[in-house]
């Protein structure tokens, strides 16, 4: 049976390239009104049966052996037009199917948990039968007294029924036996957080005329639902939060919705409270912290326009607007809005597609902006630079300080705190202010070593240093293998064993000793492994129940604590010398983001920075708060070396639990990249294959190819043509192949 004369395409969900293309199934007459386009199905496929998204309707070339839809999977449809529109660029532009973007769009969906279900409790009887009914309840005073509660208090739970009346729950059981009460389900939705169902500052802030400028820009794209990429520069402090607040008005105002992307779960809870304030209860919370059934309850919530302010990290960028009219990506220069794994989707991208296909307005907000970005709201770009060169209220910048550590070495300190800070934290403490000490390396020691035999402790799954912990245990951040610390090295008995280099447990313990009166908390990865703890420790710093607060990368961006008067950097040169070519601008964008965290209030504040390498540019333009500085010193790099964002980079990533066929299977793309481009005209070039930085993770060998070109489309095509050419070979190639666009890491 088809439907309407037409047979269902299906795209079945198989996440392979070779089956990336639509089915053709007949629809049963059972199911005639029901199968549209966005609808999920389960349907037969090679002897099995598997989900599948309609996308359409249409002919195929031989119907003989056409098969039927055997189910449907959902009571509507789960995906718009617009979103399968955005599901094959996607596959288009990370090279993997349409069935894995569909999954990756949909998983708040699809990975739906059973609704939260409760019972109420009702009178099953009209209020003037009452009396009659007591009447025949003399006997049974506990029934009697119970039913009398139960019509004031109607809806009540069992539980709260009975408690109320001061019987068991036995008693309600009776009366429901007798017909006397009724029993409802309701489902209860689960709402992430607090939930302010009206808006406390419906209004917000007046802005200043750096605001009020970047504003009215936005606007001519907003009222008129066109198409623009706006990026918001401005420096830490500015007010960027306030424009994005009132931009979404303008946008509501328009009949649409808005998305804002934060780059870290830490940022929503202080985020989500200042939204919240501002669009009560029209705000909607989506990111990995949040339980399956919190997520597809704010799924709902957004689908069906009771949300109109969607808040999150990056998967946050798929929710199902009807309308979307505005996307605000803050801190858009962050590494976090790139998907590392699976489909290496970019957050950033995803935006402006889904803004380009709705008429929609971008708003990409930093105050150290991608040098991307910047290259694209040059002269001539596609972006519209918006400047915010003022912090809000006239606040200055904190000066900042480079601590030279090789000094302190000479002058005989080889402690992680210079002199410089320990005085400065003092000063702090004695006014009753409060501190950010920043490392971005959790654990205690980053390495393990026999000074016997120099022995190094590393992962037995992956090529790491173990990182050692206060509780004794010896951990890989990568797999999360973990062992108790050895008393006697491995290999040669000795008991020579030392630890090397500090993570944040270590500056909390050093702290501790140096600030013994001090309130101290720790924030990174460890401390937060439960769920709220974010939010605990935000609080408590919040309302000054903490005086200082150590923490990696999750304390250096987007929050907002005006008692902080000292910022702490314990070692500015972790991310500048990482095997990336992007360290330099990583450096910079940190030390000026945590910087930032100084002085938001009324007190001025200041900046340490302890560095081994004072004199590099990165670390110079950080102090001076001064991205142009830093952009005239890096561009010029990026250019001779062609790099990024003078070029597009793609990395094949090729890994197998047998290091010699994943060496082999590198070897084999490399040379069947070299026969796609000969005689081509192509100018790309092939860098490796190599051993990638990290060569061995969860047992799995890892080697890469890099591929440059100066368009992505060139990049695309000789890529899918050389996997093409892979998989249809004599012998497929063995070693697993991830395939990554402009990757924002080369580890």
């Amino acid at each position: 049976m088809k439907k309407n004369g037409a047979y269902a395409e299906v795209i079945v969900a198989i996440n392979t390239r070779k089956t990336d293309r639509v089915f053709h199934y007949a629809v049963p007459a059972a199911l005639q009104d029901k199968v549209e386009v966005g609808t999920r199905v389960l349907v037969p496929f090679n002897g099995r049966r598997l989900a599948g998204y309609v996308t359409g309707f249409g002919f195929p070339e031989n119907t003989v052996n056409i098969k039927e839809i055997v189910e449907i999977l959902d009571a509507e449809p789960v995906f718009t037009p617009e979103l399968l529109e955005l599901a094959r660029w996607m596959a288009e532009n990370y090279l993997c199917s349409t069935a894995e973007a569909l999954q990756r769009i949909l998983s708040p969906r699809l990975l739906i948990k059973g609704s939260r279900v409760v019972k109420r409790v009702h009178p099953a009887m009209p209020e003037e039968d009452l009396e009659s009914v007591l009447n025949s309840l003399s006997r049974a005073p506990k029934q009697a007294a119970l039913l009398r509660i139960a019509m004031v208090n109607p809806g009540l739970t069992r539980k709260e029924l009975a408690s109320a009346a001061g019987v068991s729950t036995s008693v309600v059981d009776a009366l429901v036996e007798k017909g006397l009460l009724a029993v409802s389900l309701e489902n209860l939705p689960r709402r992430p957080g607090r939930l302010a169902q009206t808006p406390v500052d419906p209004n917000g802030m007046i802005l200043n005329t750096g605001q009020k400028a970047a504003l009215e820009q936005v606007e001519k794209a907003i009222r008129p639902g066109s198409f623009s990429v706006f990026l918001l520069h401005g420096i830490t402090g500015s007010g960027k939060t306030e424009v994005y607040l009132q931009a979404i008005s303008l946008a509501l105002e328009s009949g649409r919705q808005a998305v804002v992307l934060v780059p870290e779960i830490s940022l929503t809870p202080q985020m989500v409270e200042l939204f919240r304030e501002r669009f009560g209860g029209q705000v909607a919370v989506l990111h990995s912290a949040l339980s399956g059934g919190e997520r597809y309850d704010e799924w709902r919530r957004i689908k069906e326009g009771e949300a109109t302010v969607v808040l999150g990290t990056r998967s946050a960028v798929f929710a199902p607007l009807p309308r979307p009219g505005l996307f605000v990506i803050d801190e858009e220069h962050e590494s976090s809005y790139k998907q590392d794994d699976h489909l290496r989707y970019h957050a950033r991208e995803v935006a402006i597609k889904r803004a380009q296909l709705a008429g929609a307005a971008v708003l990409l907000g930093s105050a150290t902006p991608s040098l991307e970005s910047q290259l694209k709201a040059s002269a001539g770009g596609p972006y519209q630079l918006l400047k915010l060169t003022d912090r809000v209220d006239g606040r200055p910048l904190p000066p900042v300080r480079v601590v030279d550590m090789r000094k302190e070495m000479k002058d005989g300190n080889s402690g992680i705190f210079s002199r410089v800070l320990i005085a400065a934290v003092n000063r702090r403490l004695e006014k009753g202010e409060q501190v950010l000490l920043f490392l971005n390396r959790r654990g205690y020691s980053t390495f393990v070593i026999c000074r016997e035999c120099g022995l190094v402790l590393k992962c037995p799954r992956c090529d790491i240093s173990l990182i050692y912990h206060r509780d004794g245990r010896l951990r890989c951040h990568y797999c999360n293998y973990t062992v108790k610390s050895p008393d006697l090295c491995p290999r040669c008995g000795s008991q020579n064993i030392r630890y090397f280099g500090a993570g944040t447990q270590r500056v909390e313990e050093e702290a501790r000793q140096f600030f013994p009166e001090a309130r101290i908390l720790r924030m990174d990865s460890d401390s937060t492994a439960r769920k709220g703890s974010h939010v605990k420790i935000i609080n408590a710093f919040r309302d000054r129940q903490v005086d200082i607060l150590i923490g990696t990368q999750m304390i250096a961006k987007g929050l907002d604590f005006p008692g902080v008067t000292l910022v702490g950097v314990i070692n500015a040169d972790i991310t500048l010398h990482m095997p990336d070519f992007r360290a330099a601008e990583r450096t910079f964008q940190l030390l000026t983001q945590v910087a930032g965290r100084a002085g938001r209030g009324d007190l001025p504040g200041e900046a340490l920075i302890q560095t081994y390498n004072p004199d590099h540019y990165s670390i110079t333009a950080a102090a001076a708060h001064d991205c142009d500085r830093f952009y005239l010193s890096e561009m010029p790099v990026r250019r001779s070396l062609g790099y990024p964002p003078f070029s597009h980079l793609a990395r094949l990533l090729f890994t197998h639990e047998d290091e010699e066929e994943v060496k082999k299977g590198a070897g084999r793309a490399k040379e069947t990249l070299k026969d796609i481009l000969t005689g081509s005209g192509k100018n790309i070039s092939i860098l490796g294959p190599a051993p990638a930085p990290l060569s061995k993770i969860k047992d799995r060998y890892r080697w890469q190819l890099v591929i440059k070109a100066s368009r992505r489309d060139l990049l695309r095509d000789v890529i899918r043509k050389s996997l093409s050419a892979l998989e249809e070979g004599p012998s497929s190639i063995k070693p697993a192949v991830n395939v990554d666009i402009n990757p924002q890491g080369m580890l």
